[in-house]
């Protein structure tokens, strides 16, 4: 086991690390002036798996608001959802 600054060992950081990972992280889907309704709600429910109403309702909470959140959950599951989002050059962001 190495010692790291601070006092922490490395399972110590490992397991911290893993932690911050499973929290719960935002991904953030903002609004644009470039892509159609139809456009955003086929990627959100290719992203997402979520259904018709359910991408047509975030669409309208993003075009209302400004943004909404698209998705909570683990840092790996938001970070696949959002390149998805990223083929048709969506504005994401990850917020943990």
């Amino acid at each position: 086991m190495l010692s790291i600054p601070g006092g922490a060992t490395e399972s110590e950081t490992e397991e911290e690390v893993e932690e911050v990972l499973q929290a719960p992280w935002k991904l953030i889907l903002y609004d644009d002036d470039i892509h159609t309704f139809d456009e955003v709600i086929e990627q959100l429910m290719k992203a997402t798996g979520c259904g018709l109403s359910k991408a047509e309702e975030l669409t309208w909470k993003v075009h209302n608001e400004g943004k909404a959140i698209v998705h909570e959950g683990e840092f790996e599951e938001c970070l696949r959802i959002d390149s998805v989002l990223k083929e048709i050059q969506l504005i994401t962001e990850i917020k943990g």
